[in-house]
C-alpha cells in the first residue's frame, strides 16, 4: 500500500536539499568530476597540471631557505602518517604560521624518499579528496601523467579565476583586476586576495632578486611608490603629457614631427627657466642653467622616445591593443598594476598581512581610476610602460605575452574587465 497525500501532509514538509559543493576553483571541480566518475586516470591528469602546496613552520623554512620538508599528519583513514598536500583553491589564508611550498607531482615523484610518509592526501577532508600510495611503482604512474601533461604543451596563457574565497564584484575585485595582466600571464587566478603565490620561500626570493625588497619596511616603501606611480620614468611622461597637451589644444591628432617639435621647445624653455632668480628660504639665488651640450642630448633622447612609443602604438593598433586613432595617455598603469600584485607578493612573503594587503589592492584601483577612463585605456598603459622598460622593440615575449593577456582580459565573458565597471 502506498502512502497517499495524507500520510505525506502528516509527515510534514521534506527537509531542504544539502547545497551542492561549490568547488573553489576549476581544478577542484575537475579534480572532484573524475572522483565522481572513477576515473583516477583522469585525476591524475589534472594533478599533473597543477602544483600541490604542503604546509611547514614558518620558523623552518627561515632557518633553512629553500629545503623542503615533509610534515606527515596521521591519518585515521589509513592508519598510517599521511603528508597532506593541497590544490591552489582549498588552501587556507595566509597566516603567520604555516608557511607553505609547492611543486608539481613530477617533483614529489622524484623526490619522495623511502622514509618518508606511505601515503599523500590530496586535499583531505573536502569532497575532492583522495589518498594515493607513495610506493616506487605509485611514483612510476605520477611521473607518465606528468610526462604526458608536459608533452600536451598546454597553454600557460589563460584566464584562472578562484570561485569560492576570491571576490568576483567591488572594489577589492577591482584592484584585483588591475593586476590581472600579470596574473593571467603567469597562469595565477587574477581575484587570488589570500595570495601563496609560488610559496613562501619563492615569494621571498622574487621580491629580493627583481626588487631589493627585502623585509616589511622595503616592502611598504616599494608598495608606496608603486601606486604613487613613482617609479614610472619621469622621461615617459614627460614626452606623453606634451602630446597630451597637444591634443586637448587642438581636439585631434597630433604629428610626430610636431609633438617632436614641441617637446624640445619645453625642453628649452625648461632650461632657461633654470637661470631665473628665485626666492628661497636661504635668501635670492640664481641658479646656472645647464649647458648647451646637455640641453641638446636631452632634446635627442626625448625624441628618440617619441619614436619608440609612435613605433609601438602603432603596433598595438595593428594587434587591438589600441583602436585606430587613440593613443596611450600615461604610463602610470605600469606602476598601478604592480602595485596590486606587490600587494600580493608581500603577503606571499608574509611582509604584510591579509588586511594591509586589501588595503593596498584598494588604493592600486582607486589610483587607477583616477589617472583612466577604461580597462582598454589602463591596459595600454600597462603594456607601453612594460615595453618601453625591457622590450627594447623588440616586439618579444615581453610584448607578445602582454597582448595574449590583453586580449584574453577584453574578450573572454569570464574576465573581470567585462564583468566589473570601470567606474
Amino acid at each position: 500500500m502506498t502512502d497517499g497525500p495524507e500520510a505525506a501532509a502528516e509527515q510534514g514538509p521534506a527537509e531542504p536539499a544539502a547545497p551542492a559543493w561549490q568547488a573553489p576553483s576549476e581544478v577542484e571541480q575537475q579534480l572532484y568530476d573524475a572522483k565522481a566518475r572513477g576515473d583516477w586516470s583522469a585525476y591524475f591528469d589534472v594533478l599533473a597540471r597543477t602544483e600541490l602546496f604542503i604546509a611547514d613552520s614558518r620558523a623552518a623554512a627561515d632557518a633553512h631557505p629553500g629545503t623542503v620538508r615533509f610534515q606527515p599528519y596521521w591519518d585515521q583513514r589509513t592508519g598510517t602518517p599521511c603528508l597532506a598536500a593541497f590544490t591552489i583553491g582549498m588552501l587556507p589564508a595566509p597566516a603567520p604560521d604555516p608557511v607553505f611550498w609547492c611543486g608539481s607531482l613530477d617533483w614529489y615523484a622524484r623526490n619522495w624518499e623511502a622514509h618518508d610518509p606511505p601515503w599523500l592526501a590530496v586535499n583531505p577532508g573536502s569532497p575532492c579528496e583522495a589518498y594515493f600510495p607513495t610506493s616506487p611503482e605509485h611514483r612510476a604512474l605520477w611521473q607518465r601523467h606528468a610526462a604526458a601533461a608536459a608533452a600536451s604543451g598546454q597553454e600557460q596563457i589563460r584566464l584562472r579565476a578562484l570561485h569560492v574565497g576570491g571576490p568576483l564584484h567591488g572594489p577589492v575585485a577591482h584592484g584585483l583586476a588591475c593586476g590581472a595582466l600579470l596574473f593571467v600571464n603567469n597562469g595565477e587566478p587574477w581575484n587570488a586576495m589570500a595570495y601563496h603565490g609560488g610559496g613562501y620561500y619563492p615569494a621571498k626570493k622574487l621580491l629580493a632578486d627583481h626588487w631589493g625588497v627585502t623585509d616589511r619596511a622595503t616592502w611598504q616603501q616599494a608598495q608606496e611608490r608603486l601606486t604613487a606611480a613613482d617609479m614610472v620614468s619621469e622621461v615617459w611622461e614627460f614626452a606623453l603629457a606634451v602630446r597630451r597637451s597637444l591634443a586637448l589644444d587642438f581636439a585631434g591628432a597630433v604629428s610626430v614631427d610636431h609633438w617632436r617639435s614641441v617637446a624640445e621647445r619645453v625642453l628649452r624653455h625648461n632650461a632657461e627657466r633654470g637661470a631665473e632668480v628665485k626666492l628661497t628660504p636661504e635668501g635670492v639665488t640664481k641658479t646656472e642653467p645647464p649647458g648647451e651640450a646637455e640641453v641638446a642630448s636631452q632634446v635627442a633622447g626625448v625624441q628618440r622616445l617619441i619614436g619608440r612609443i609612435a613605433r609601438y602604438e602603432a603596433r598595438f593598433r595593428a594587434d587591438g591593443v589600441l583602436p585606430e586613432g587613440r593613443f596611450v595617455r600615461s604610463v602610470e598603469a605600469w606602476d598601478h598594476g604592480r602595485a596590486s600584485c606587490m600587494a600580493r607578493w608581500g603577503l606571499g612573503a608574509r611582509y604584510c598581512d591579509l588586511q594591509e594587503a586589501e588595503q593596498a589592492v584598494l588604493h592600486a584601483g582607486r589610483a587607477s581610476r583616477n589617472a583612466y577612463r577604461s580597462w582598454e585605456d589602463f591596459s595600454a598603459g600597462f603594456i607601453l610602460g612594460r615595453c618601453l622598460q625591457f622590450d627594447e622593440e623588440e616586439f618579444g615575449h615581453w610584448y607578445a605575452d602582454m597582448v595574449t593577456a590583453h586580449r584574453i582580459l577584453t574578450t573572454d565573458p569570464a574576465s573581470p574587465w567585462r564583468n566589473i565597471p570601470w567606474e
